[in-house]
Order: structure tokens, then C-alpha cells, then sequence
């Protein structure tokens, strides 16, 4: 039988876990901004994340070997999206992202995250020439309104550059966008390969690019002496790249595939709430309500795009 005879109540139960696999892929990214802070006592943004994707390359160098007569599908057209995805949205987007959270204010940094579909459908209409969402220019508008929100609260930014310029708001904007990017340059490859050959060369191609960052940077390795220390940074290391770095794509990408766009865009909420409830008990800074009206903004904004998506890709029925 196909899924137009199943009862809505098996319906229902096929639904639920998917849902909930995208609620825990997403809240495990709300955990991210813990390990990196910590992190960030001991080592620099670039050490940080080459030191994860060195651990993300040793669990994901056996995926590509598994899948390594997909390689010879890639051409020449694909090695853009590639360098993009790798050294973009896995390394500088990364890097980025870190020194947000180091510069900035926690909860802005990781609330302006939620700007990436967004970004993507940007993105796609100019690379991809994807159609736009009605009333998209609206929808853009109320979400940069949250942005600004999110960055300046209510005040007006001063003439002062050094006022103005939110670095930390910056830098998660950068990161953004790049990430943004990387979901429409992995759509395209995925016409070639599959997702767990595009993840493994994401991680793998980006090495040298940190690792190029690293030695410019010329910063002194300040790893702490004692060797529990030590210990207790690599523990922190290993468990940033496995839990939100791994583990929450493959639950992300497992729940996405079986549900509605709004549906995981409700679902996804858990990123935000787990990543400031995390940013309050162990950092000490609370939302404010300037910052909840610009993420709600943003959320609505992506929402109703979600929704006009599904109603287009609904058959018409037959008269």
C-alpha cells in the first residue's frame, strides 16, 4: 500500500520519531558554544578547529574509502563547490563562528545562526536560478529587521566604527552566510555523489587550508601542564566534534528526510533554546527581550517560507 491509504494514526507514528530526531540532531547544536568557550582558555579559534576536524577526518577517512569509486564521478564543475563547502562552510565558517563566540555576546552569536536558509535561498536563486519564495522581499525585510535587533537592540548604532561594528555579530553573520552557502554547493554535488562521500571530502579537503591558517597565525601551542588538564582538553575536543559536530548531522539528516520543512523548522527550535539555556547557567547571560523579538522575527520569517514551500510542492488535484 502506498501512503495515501495509511491511516492518519500510523501516519502520526511514522512522523513522531523523525521529529524528535530532529529536535535532538539540533539541540546537540546548541550544545556547541560549551565545549568552545571552554576550549577557547587553552587555544586559539584556528587550533580549536583544526584540532576537530583532525578527529572528524579520522572517523570520516573510512566512510570515503568505503565510497571511493564515487570519486570517479566528480568533474571538473564540481571542484568549485567542493573548496567551498571544505574551505568555506567546514574551515572559515568554523573559525569563524569561534571567534563569536569569543568576541561577542553568546546568545547573539548563536541566535543570528538561524539566518542560514535564508542565505541559502539567496544563494540558490543566483547559482542555482531557483525561483524565490513569494513575498520573499517582505520576509527578507522582517528578518533583517531581527537581525538588527539581535546585533544593536533599540538603540541606534553610534558614528563611532568601533561602536557600530558588532565583531562577534560579524563574524557569526560570515558564518552564516558560508554555511549557508555550503547546503546549496552540497545540493549540487549531490547529483554526483552521496551525502557521506560530500561530509568526508568537506572535512578532509579543509585540513590544509587550517592548517595553512594555523602556521600564519605563529601562535604559541598554551596547553595547560598538568597532564589531567591536558586530558580534560582533549576530552572536551573529542566530544565538540562527536556530539554537535557528527552525531547531530546524522540525526539531523535521518529526521529531515521524513518530515516537513515545518515541521523541522519547529523542531529546530531546540538549537536555539538548549544553546541559551546552556549560555545562562554556565556563562551567566540571560536573553533579553530585545534579543527574543529579533529571533522571533527571524523564526517567522523562515516559518512561513517553509510553509509556501510545501503548499507549491502539493499536486494540484484533478478536477
Amino acid at each position: 500500500m502506498n501512503d495515501m491509504t495509511t491511516s492518519p494514526v500510523l501516519q502520526r507514528k511514522r512522523i513522531k520519531p523523525a521529529f524528535w530526531f530532529v529536535v535532538l540532531g539540533s539541540a546537540l547544536w546548541g550544545v556547541d558554544p560549551l565545549f568552545r568557550i571552554i576550549l577557547l582558555d587553552s587555544l586559539t579559534s584556528t587550533q580549536i578547529v583544526l584540532l576537530e576536524h583532525v578527529i572528524l577526518v579520522l572517523f570520516m577517512a573510512p566512510v570515503l574509502w568505503k565510497h571511493r569509486a564515487q570519486l570517479g564521478q566528480l568533474r571538473l564543475r564540481h571542484l568549485g563547490a567542493l573548496i567551498f563547502i571544505s574551505w568555506g562552510g567546514s574551515a572559515l565558517a568554523t573559525i569563524l563562528f569561534t571567534k563569536g563566540l569569543e568576541l561577542g555576546n553568546l546568545n547573539a552569536v548563536l541566535l543570528l545562526q538561524k539566518l542560514q536558509p535564508l542565505f541559502a535561498i539567496l544563494l540558490a536563486r543566483w547559482l542555482l536560478k531557483e525561483m524565490l519564495p513569494k513575498s520573499f522581499g517582505s520576509l527578507f525585510l522582517m528578518a533583517i529587521v531581527g537581525t538588527y535587533l539581535l546585533t544593536f537592540g533599540w538603540t541606534l548604532p553610534s558614528l563611532e566604527m568601533s561602536d557600530f561594528i558588532q565583531l562577534g555579530s560579524l563574524f557569526s553573520l560570515g558564518a552564516a552566510l558560508l554555511w549557508g552557502g555550503s547546503t546549496v554547493m552540497g545540493r549540487y554535488l549531490l547529483g554526483a555523489v552521496n551525502y557521506e562521500t560530500v561530509t568526508s571530502l568537506r572535512f578532509i579537503l579543509a585540513l590544509p587550508l587550517l592548517l595553512a591558517f594555523m602556521l600564519s597565525e605563529r601562535q604559541i601551542w598554551s596547553l595547560p601542564s598538568g597532564a589531567w588538564d591536558v586530558s580534560l582538553v582533549g576530552i572536551n575536543l573529542l566530544l565538540q566534534a562527536l556530539l554537535p559536530g557528527l552525531l547531530s548531522l546524522l540525526l539531523y539528516y535521518k529526521g529531515l528526510s521524513r518530515i516537513k520543512a515545518s515541521y523541522a523548522t519547529l523542531a529546530e527550535l531546540s538549537f536555539p533554546m538548549v544553546g541559551v539555556l546552556i549560555n545562562w547557567i554556565a556563562f551567566q547571560q540571560a536573553v533579553t527581550i530585545t534579543q527574543l523579538v529579533g529571533f522571533l522575527l527571524i523564526w517567522v520569517t523562515l516559518f512561513t517560507i517553509s510553509r509556501q514551500q510545501e503548499r507549491a510542492a502539493q499536486p494540484i488535484p484533478a478536477s
